[in-house]
């Protein structure tokens, strides 16, 4: 007979979870530390924090030496490449010195002057990139891993559940979530999403996924407003928020359905009123949306995505899982 368990830690600046079922309490708790050990494993190597990781490692070296990385390293590092290609550049590995300007604690909008600064710091394509050697060419460039580090974490979390013999359960990494699979009787989970305009607790929407991940981004925590506008750590990189437009978040606006091309995909586009009582059977049985697909709901500041990717199913309706979703608000 298989109870639920829940087990709570803190891990990459997040509140963390692991849930599954088990037999009993003490294999659980194995389970549950194995997933948590590998997300602390992941922390401690590419955290720009500590003097010993891969992160600090790579960044010390910049404009003097390439830096030879493991195959792990060398497949994260490919993945961003990736995403940079993909998004046009707005995904960048290379962007986190703009937290040297855009500190959301002070709550200040930086001088143009100080951004302008930053930008010949930013842009994957200046990085010298191949066979496992990578050379950031500028002094004081950097590399940061923190865009898709928790998403890889909450990967290899979910992996180390199902190779200690879990087979019900996610893990969720302050709002990144791997799902190993439903409850013992096939229910899915349903995962809430923030609505970022709305009260804490108030839903956007609720998805129900059996396996496979989710991962959400929004700018309702990291976000300040001076002179009525709204400025939050999701930006352009290629503009850096320059003159605030990169990091304005406006707010919702209903948009009207249609197919349009996306990398590697297809993808729709919903208003945010659609995604509340989004199902994913109604959108995967639409003629405009083939197996393997986006939905994309938009703003008319950012979107947020849903990537149905095919193998498996989401709330056993589909030959499809939710494997990705993505708010992306400015």
């Amino acid at each position: 007979m298989l109870a639920p368990y829940r087990f709570e830690f803190k891990a990459m600046a997040s509140r963390c979870e692991v849930r599954l079922y088990a037999p009993d309490q003490t294999l659980a708790a194995a389970w549950a530390e194995a997933a948590i050990a590998e997300v602390r494993r992941i922390e401690a190597k590419y955290s720009r924090y500590r003097d010993d990781s891969v992160t600090t490692a790579i960044n010390r070296a910049a404009g003097r030496a390439a830096v030879r990385v493991d195959d792990e390293t060398a497949h994260l590092i490919d993945f961003g490449a990736a995403l940079h290609a993909q998004s046009d550049g707005r995904f960048d590995l290379t962007s986190g010195v703009l937290r040297r300007v855009w500190d959301f604690k002070t709550k200040r909008v930086p001088a143009q002057s100080a951004i302008d600064a930053l930008l010949p710091l930013i842009g994957w394509n200046q990085v010298r990139w191949h066979d496992r050697s990578i050379e950031l060419p500028r002094t004081g460039m950097e590399i940061d891993f923190g865009g898709i580090g928790k998403e890889y974490a909450a990967d290899r979390a979910g992996n180390a559940l199902v190779e200690h013999g879990a087979r019900h359960g996610f893990v969720n990494l302050g709002g990144d979530v791997r799902v190993i699979g439903p409850a013992p009787d096939g229910t899915p989970w349903r995962i809430a999403v923030q609505h970022p305009r709305g009260a804490a607790g108030e839903i956007l929407a609720r998805l129900d996924v059996a396996s496979g991940a989710l991962a959400t981004s929004g700018d309702y925590e990291r976000y300040f407003v001076v002179d009525a506008r709204r400025y939050c750590h999701i930006m352009d990189p290629r503009t850096a928020g320059r003159s605030g437009r990169g990091s304005r978040c406006r707010s919702w606006r209903r948009l009207r359905w249609r197919p349009e091309p996306a990398p590697r995909s297809r993808c729709c586009t919903m208003s945010s009123r659609a995604l509340r009582s989004f199902r994913p059977r109604e959108c995967a049985t639409s003629r405009s949306m083939p197996r393997g697909s986006d939905i994309r709901c938009e703003s008319s500041a950012g979107y947020a995505t849903i990537a149905l990717a095919s193998s498996t199913s989401v709330s056993g309706a589909l030959p499809s899982a939710l494997l990705f979703a993505m708010m992306k608000l400015g």
